[in-house]
Parts: C-alpha cells; sequence; structure tokens
C-alpha cells in the first residue's frame, strides 16, 4: 500500500478492475433507475395532460369573452354612430333598444325599451344613425311599438333634396324598398336623389334623410312615373334606435304647459333653474 501510495503501482490493475465491475454496478443499479425513470415519465406525461386540459378550458373561456367583446365592440360602435347622429339632429333626443320583432310580413313594427315614463309619445319619430326608421305607434307604460316606414300602411311626406321637388313615400312591407307614387312622367328627379323629411305632416321634422332613389321608370301612355327608393335607415339591422322630440314641438309644450293655477307658465324667478 506504501509502494502503491508512492509509486502508483497497482493504478492499471484498478483500472482494468473498474472496467470488469462496470457492467456488474450497472445491472445492480438498473432496475432502481429503471423504476425512477418510468415513475418520472408516467408524472410528466399526467403533469402534461393536466396543463393541457387546463389550458384548453381557458382557450374555451377566452374564445368565449372574444366572441363577448366582438358583439360590445360593435355594439360601441353603433351607439357611436347614434351619439354622433343626435349632435348632428339638434333636437332632444333619447337612446332606446329593440326588445322584439314582429315578423309577420304584412306588418313592418318593432318593439323598443321606452315608454311613456321615459316621455314617449304615440306619433313620435324615430330614427337611427342613417335616416329616419319609422314612428311610434303605441306607447305603453315601458315599451312602445313602433311602426317602420317599410310597413306596407306607412306614408311619409319627403322632397328630393336637390331640388326641393315634394312627395309620399310609401312603405311596401320590404325593407329595402319604398315606392314613391303620383310622380309625373315630366318631374324632376332621378336615381342617386336623397329624399329627405319635408316636415309637412306634423310627425317628422324636416330634413332627416329618408331614402335614396334607386329606380326611375317613365311609362309610355301612363300619367305617373315609376319611382322606388332604398331607406337610408338600417331598418333590418339596427338593435338601437333614436326616439326624437322635436325642437319646434318642445317650443310649443313649454307655451302651452300651464301652470298650477292654470294660467300659462310665468317667466322663472331669479335663480331658479327652468
Amino acid at each position: 500500500m506504501v509502494v502503491d501510495h508512492r509509486q502508483h503501482r497497482l493504478e492499471e490493475l484498478r483500472s482494468a478492475l473498474s472496467v470488469v465491475v462496470y457492467p456488474i454496478q450497472y445491472a445492480v443499479n438498473l432496475p432502481v433507475d429503471l423504476i425512477q425513470w418510468v415513475n418520472e415519465t408516467l408524472q410528466t406525461r399526467t403533469k402534461l395532460q393536466e396543463e393541457n386540459e387546463s389550458l384548453r378550458a381557458e382557450l374555451r373561456t377566452l374564445k368565449s369573452q372574444l366572441q363577448k367583446f366582438a358583439a360590445l365592440e360593435a355594439e360601441n360602435f353603433r351607439m357611436r354612430e347614434l351619439l354622433d347622429s343626435s349632435f348632428r339632429l339638434g333636437d332632444q333626443v333619447l337612446v332606446a333598444e329593440l326588445l322584439s320583432v314582429d315578423l309577420d310580413p304584412y306588418r313592418q313594427q318593432v318593439l323598443i325599451d321606452k315608454g311613456t315614463r321615459s316621455g314617449v309619445f304615440s306619433g313620435q319619430p324615430v330614427v337611427d344613425a342613417s335616416g329616419v326608421t319609422g314612428q311610434v305607434v303605441h306607447a305603453g307604460m315601458a315599451t312602445s311599438s313602433v311602426m317602420l316606414l317599410t310597413d306596407p300602411a306607412h306614408a311619409i311626406p319627403v322632397q328630393v333634396n336637390r331640388n326641393g321637388l315634394r312627395a309620399i313615400a310609401l312603405g311596401t312591407g320590404s325593407t329595402t324598398r319604398l315606392n314613391v307614387p303620383f310622380l309625373p312622367n315630366n318631374a324632376d328627379i332621378k336615381e342617386g336623389d336623397l329624399l329627405i323629411s319635408s316636415g309637412l305632416g306634423g310627425r317628422f321634422p324636416r330634413g332627416y334623410p329618408v331614402a335614396e332613389v334607386s329606380k326611375v321608370q317613365y311609362n309610355a301612355g301612363e300619367p305617373f312615373a315609376s319611382v322606388e327608393a332604398t331607406p337610408s335607415a338600417q331598418v333590418d339591422r339596427s338593435r338601437e334606435v333614436l326616439l326624437v322630440w322635436p325642437t319646434e314641438q318642445l317650443l310649443l309644450d313649454d307655451i302651452e304647459a300651464p301652470t298650477e293655477e292654470g294660467s300659462p307658465a310665468s317667466e322663472p324667478a331669479e335663480g331658479e333653474v327652468q
């Protein structure tokens, strides 16, 4: 041992013996290593399966939220259009949401979530971000029925924005078409003309977009031309609408509003908010 310690005479022998003993050590340790490898593999597989299931559940949740976000984004876009439209109108307006749609092909009516407790009245104009939608035909306490301008029973006085030519736009039962009857063959109207509300019917204020002329056909031997128009409002797609209180109507109500004694409303006292 002293000689080996100082001169390393047995180093080669130990190396040879280690080569011979290694397979035996490997064989002895193999079951332990194999069991450990199997346990780690199974644990890793189970962990990966749990992580995959968790990720799938999270992905489903995120997809569901993404769908809601897409719907909210579209709603926000529509609301922005309505708000921009209300600023352009200048009249007092109130946003209402559609609750249901009448599916009868011969009736174009919708139900909205505003009623008399919100100040809604029968005959009130209803518009959306693009133009006239219709008018209230029945106002309940919390809901109201709106007849769309495409209803066969609906008519609205209009005029050609280009030259002021007056006409009547009638509903046809189709959400994409209005009839403009009783225009003579020599009437100055053409495709692409914008029809706006004339304000002569007493219901709709003047100047609201109603439709765009889509067809003008002159019939030989007939006294009137065949004129059709496409509604400006998105009557088959809008989810929110604007109830309009025309400025003229508000001023008339203020003038005619009686006081408690039954006399016309007096001027507000100094410091009183009207």
